[in-house]
């Protein structure tokens, strides 16, 4: 499996994460997988705030689906939001139904997706946020070729 690195950026707070998300969600014609890894409080989900924003989805709604696993943000294209931080990581995934998304008309985005059993999509996007002080992130984006 090949990654390339697309970016590498140090955002300095939130705005510049949402910003950089929002870039790239604002190139999206449907049918991508974006899955982010990081430690907690790394910024995942300000990330996919920005990448509804760039949908044209409502950034507000947007929070961790911890509990509820999987939402939806209807926008230009519907942004699919899932949370695997409580899976085991034993193929649980495959019960959410991650595997038909996100059709052609819609964004998929999972937090933990290091929990994934395997990639379940042919070009996924992998996006790695780590912490690089109090408000500073360091964002990696790779596409995941294979």
């Amino acid at each position: 499996m090949r990654r390339d690195t697309i970016e590498e950026r140090t955002t300095s707070g939130e705005a510049e994460t949402l910003a950089l998300a929002e870039g790239l969600a604002g190139r999206f014609q449907g049918g991508e997988v974006v899955l982010l890894s990081g430690e907690l409080g790394a910024g995942k989900t300000v990330f996919v705030r920005g990448l509804a924003r760039g949908l044209g989805a409502d950034p507000d709604e947007v929070s961790s689906p911890t509990f509820v696993l999987l939402t939806a943000y209807p926008g230009r294209l519907t942004l699919h939001h899932a949370d695997l931080y409580r899976l085991a990581g034993n193929g649980d995934e495959v019960e959410l139904g991650l595997e038909e998304l996100p059709g052609p008309a819609g964004v998929l985005a999972i937090e933990w997706a290091e929990r994934l059993q395997e990639p379940l999509w042919p070009r996924p996007l992998r996006v790695h946020l780590a912490h690089a002080g109090e408000t500073r992130r360091t964002v990696r984006i790779e596409e995941v070729a294979g």
